[in-house]
C-alpha cells in the first residue's frame, strides 16, 4: 500500500516562505514524475510544479521564480520551497506521484491528503 504524506503547511504572512515536503512510503519500485498541485478557495485544483526522475522541472507561470521543486530519490521525497508568498498562493496543496509499486507492471498516479497553506496579506 502506497501512501503520500505532506508536511510543512501553515500560516505565513505575505512575503514569507514555507517549505513543503511529501514522502512516499510503501513498497515502491520506482517513482517517475512527482509534483505539487493546489486548490485555492473558489477555484479548481491546478498544477503548481512537477519534477521528473531525471530532474526536469515545470512550473505554473504564477509561481515561477518564487517556488522551487526538488526531490530526494533516496528518501522518496519531493519538496516545494516557496518564497515571496502572496495571498493568492493560499490553498490546499496536494502531492502527486506517478510511481510503480510492488505487484504492478505500470506506473499510476497517487495523491496525498493535502496540506493547508494560508498567506495573510
Amino acid at each position: 500500500q502506497v501512501q503520500l504524506v505532506e508536511s510543512g503547511g501553515g500560516l505565513v504572512q505575505a512575503g514569507g516562505s514555507l517549505r513543503l515536503a511529501c514522502a512516499a512510503s510503501g513498497i515502491i519500485l520506482s517513482i517517475n514524475t512527482m509534483g505539487w498541485y493546489r486548490q485555492a478557495p473558489g477555484k479548481q485544483r491546478e498544477l503548481v510544479a512537477t519534477i521528473t526522475s531525471a530532474g526536469r522541472t515545470n512550473y505554473a507561470d504564477s509561481v515561477k521564480d518564487r517556488f522551487t521543486i526538488s526531490r530526494d530519490n533516496a528518501k522518496n521525497t519531493v519538496y516545494l520551497q516557496m518564497y515571496s508568498l502572496k495571498a493568492d498562493d493560499t490553498g490546499v496543496y496536494y502531492c502527486n506521484a506517478a510511481l510503480t509499486s510492488s505487484g504492478s507492471y505500470y506506473s499510476r498516479d497517487y495523491w496525498g491528503q493535502g496540506t493547508q497553506v494560508t498567506v495573510s496579506s
